[in-house]
């Protein structure tokens, strides 16, 4: 059973950002100290990414753990209206396998930066260095497998 009232629950989610999210901040803001430059939310490409290297075409998508069902403590589905809950963050999921699928199919470079990797950020300015040299071995880089890969 839902403890807050329909309009309190209405507001909790309409406050949810979409963009400028907390994880994407500390992406930005490593990628920029590193001296990459980049756009933002370019239209036209599948999803919009969070982040687009035009020139090189490679992207960046930045995702949170809850919205984005991840295998972390943080992507748990809520216990309460899973009829709800279940086929929404399946249709998030779906939706994001087409957006990668389509931008790959038009050549680009796809990283994943999910929300809880955000908190280790040495560790994660090593995975996106390599994904700025990493010459189009890996179409779709899920960060856990960079991360793993930059370890052995």
């Amino acid at each position: 059973m839902d403890t807050r009232s329909p309009q309190q629950r209405r507001r909790i989610i309409q406050s949810v950002k979409q963009k400028g999210t907390t994880s994407e901040l500390v992406v930005r803001r490593l990628l920029h100290g590193a001296g990459y430059r980049y756009r933002l939310h370019r239209k036209g490409l599948p999803g919009r990414p969070d982040i687009v290297f035009g020139k090189r075409r490679k992207v960046i998508l930045v995702h949170g753990c809850f919205w984005h069902a991840h295998g972390c403590s943080k992507g748990k589905a809520p216990k309460s209206k899973l009829d709800y809950w279940g086929p929404k963050l399946a249709q998030n999921v779906e939706r994001d396998a087409k957006n990668v699928r389509d931008l790959v199919n038009a050549g680009w470079q796809v990283l994943t930066v999910w929300e809880c990797e955000t908190r280790d950020p040495a560790r994660l300015l090593l995975v996106l260095r390599d994904l700025w040299v990493n010459k189009e071995n890996d179409r779709h880089i899920e960060t856990s497998w960079l991360e793993c890969r930059i370890e052995n």
